[in-house]
């Protein structure tokens, strides 16, 4: 399995396990909270080989900045982008994507999100073994 030392994460720590919204092993550790100056919540997400977060937008859009490993993102009709190590993805408001680890590898990133998440449905074991 690739990546195996993310497992603690890369930089901070692994935090909690979370399940809602999320197929498989993922953890989220919250770096920043505070709503001044930039009012953007900065989340460390760290995905398990094959973990992924369900289909979902942003109302003010996101900023992924990858940290450690090899993941997935992909917007609704769209081709899945393989995302590795000092990757940026900038997503725009009210796009509906996913992103989470590829199969053999751990993924780590921090996830840059102003506004409200609107969480939707599940990526099936179908379109993510189509990757």
């Amino acid at each position: 399995m690739k990546n195996e030392h993310l497992s603690n994460s890369a930089v901070f720590p692994l935090g909690q396990k979370v399940e809602q919204y999320f197929t498989g092993d993922a953890y989220l550790q919250m770096v920043f909270t505070d709503p001044t100056p930039l009012n953007t919540a900065i989340g460390n997400v760290t995905f398990a080989p094959g973990a992924r977060n369900n289909w979902h937008s942003h109302h003010d859009g996101q900023v992924l900045l990858v940290t450690g490993g090899e993941g997935w993102y992909q917007e609704e009709g769209k081709p899945a982008q393989l995302l590795k190590t000092g990757d940026v993805v900038n997503i725009p408001p009210h796009v509906k994507h996913w992103h989470g680890a590829v199969k053999d590898s751990w993924f780590v990133h921090l996830a840059l999100t102003p506004g409200h998440t609107d969480w939707l449905e599940p990526v099936t074991d179908e379109e993510y073994s189509k990757l």
